[in-house]
């Protein structure tokens, strides 16, 4: 049963046999069968067919959301024993918005001196795809913004609060200002994360806010391609305060706090909101309370 409902989540995912049979390492006839014969199990049709994949049947998508909670479960329940018998190990899958990318090294490396049998796969992607990817069980957790749109029903961490700063080159416009407005940044060439990115909607609320609207001369999904642009002396940008911090920027780029207002969101970790966690998730939940109190302490 559970191979056939893990069958079944594969086909809802990629909504096509042969990729979803290739997810499952099975032959197409082997994934056809096995959710043909939990149909039968079940007495109804969970698949709408025809010479390809047409989506699920309404009684299809009531069973997608139980078999992702059994097949959770069953996860749950492999992952104790293993580490009742080895101690903690297996891999842990994160999906983080780019502006937290760089501070999950300071999540990840104190884990894994604490549990050597664990490895990590860290994702970049948008703060709707993380909770997407969490609602699917394709991560096991996610670093997003906790207090700006709505997460729906997840447990979660809040870790630190994201401040902004305007980042330019010295002999630019406001270069030598300890604080800037955000109503004054509608006068630079800046660069910005695209529109999908929660970061960049935040940023366009408080210039609204502001009664301003930029428009950026360059934007990027990618905070490497604004850094390259930021080192040019060029071109300026608007990012967090501890984003910055990190990055190191140093003479000639400055970063100069944005007020009026000045705004705040909290970023956190998220996870599916189920119990018992699984003993990797419930470590790292562990290992965020932890890391939120390091970030308190600091500021």
């Amino acid at each position: 049963m559970i191979d056939k409902l893990e069958f079944f989540i594969a086909l809802a995912r990629e909504e096509h046999f042969g990729r979803a049979a290739e997810l499952c390492g099975v032959t197409q006839p082997t994934l056809s069968a096995g959710i043909k014969q939990l149909e039968g199990q079940l007495g109804v049709m969970l698949v709408l067919r025809g010479s390809r994949f047409q989506g699920l049947t309404p009684e299809g998508k009531q069973v997608l959301v139980w078999a992702r909670r059994i097949v959770g479960d069953s996860r749950t329940m492999r992952e104790e024993m293993r580490a009742a018998r080895h101690g903690l190990s297996g891999r842990i899958r994160i999906a983080a918005v780019p502006t937290a990318l760089a501070m999950v090294a300071r999540l990840t490396t104190p884990f894994r001196e604490k549990h050597p049998g664990v490895t990590f796969s860290v994702l970049s992607r948008t703060s709707i795809e993380v909770l997407t990817l969490l609602g699917n069980f394709d991560i096991d957790a996610g670093i997003t913004y906790l207090d700006n749109e709505p997460l729906g029903r997840v447990t979660s961490v809040p870790l630190y609060d994201e401040r902004y700063q305007l980042i330019t080159a010295t002999g630019n416009t406001y270069s030598d200002r300890d604080k800037v407005t955000w109503a004054e940044l509608s006068q630079l060439p800046l660069c910005l994360l695209t529109p999908d990115m929660q970061n960049r909607r935040i940023i366009d609320q408080h210039l609204a806010e502001a009664g301003v609207q930029v428009r950026p001369t360059l934007e990027s999904n990618s905070m490497i391609v604004l850094f390259s642009h930021i080192r040019t002396g060029k071109w300026s940008s608007i990012m967090p305060l501890n984003l910055a911090e990190t990055f190191g920027f140093s003479e000639p780029i400055r970063a100069i706090p944005i007020v009026e207002p000045d705004a705040s969101h909290t970023v956190g970790l998220v996870a599916t909101p189920r119990e018992p966690h699984t003993p990797l998730v419930s470590a790292l939940l562990d290992e965020a309370m932890a890391l939120a109190d390091d970030f308190r302490a600091q500021h």
